[in-house]
């Protein structure tokens, strides 16, 4: 079944894509969520001309998500947590952490475009994570987990 996504969606697309998905999944989910509708011949040319109308528009956001890329690569991140034996962390450090960190350091970013590598971080050490600004700016952002002085 084709659709078009109006939203982002985790692992199917990004907003205004024609995705290809299972019948069962678009009719039962997408499209009664409002996150998709029928990719209609009609609807493909309402897209196309939209797109089009887009453009300009998004090599702004692409410049300025490239602006801030920029900005993050420069940043040293140190996450402080409690730790234990051996280096070991009372709990986690993970996407909603780097995005605290992230937004003391002057950036705002919203926790669901953060990607830390291995999902929950639970040693001290230097981790990386994966920031998505844009559908085609990602950024490779390396972060340290520290103890927390007692």
């Amino acid at each position: 079944m084709e659709l078009i996504l109006k939203q982002d969606v985790e692992n199917v697309g990004f907003k205004d894509d024609v995705v290809t998905v299972k019948n069962g999944y678009g009719r039962n989910f997408l499209i009664p969520q409002g996150v998709a509708v029928l990719a209609t011949t009609s609807a493909k040319k309402v897209l196309a001309e939209t797109l089009k109308q887009r453009a300009f528009k998004e090599e702004k956001l692409i410049k300025d998500a490239t602006k801030i890329a920029d900005a993050l690569k420069a940043l040293e991140i140190k996450i402080s947590a409690k730790t234990g034996e051996k280096d070991k962390l009372f709990g986690s450090v993970n996407n909603i952490d780097v995005a605290a960190a992230l937004e003391k350091a002057g950036n705002a970013i919203d926790k669901k475009f953060i990607k830390v590598e291995g999902g929950n971080v639970k040693r001290l050490g230097k981790y990386n994570a994966a920031v998505r600004l844009h559908r085609a700016v990602i950024v490779d952002l390396t972060f340290e987990v520290i103890a927390e002085a007692k």
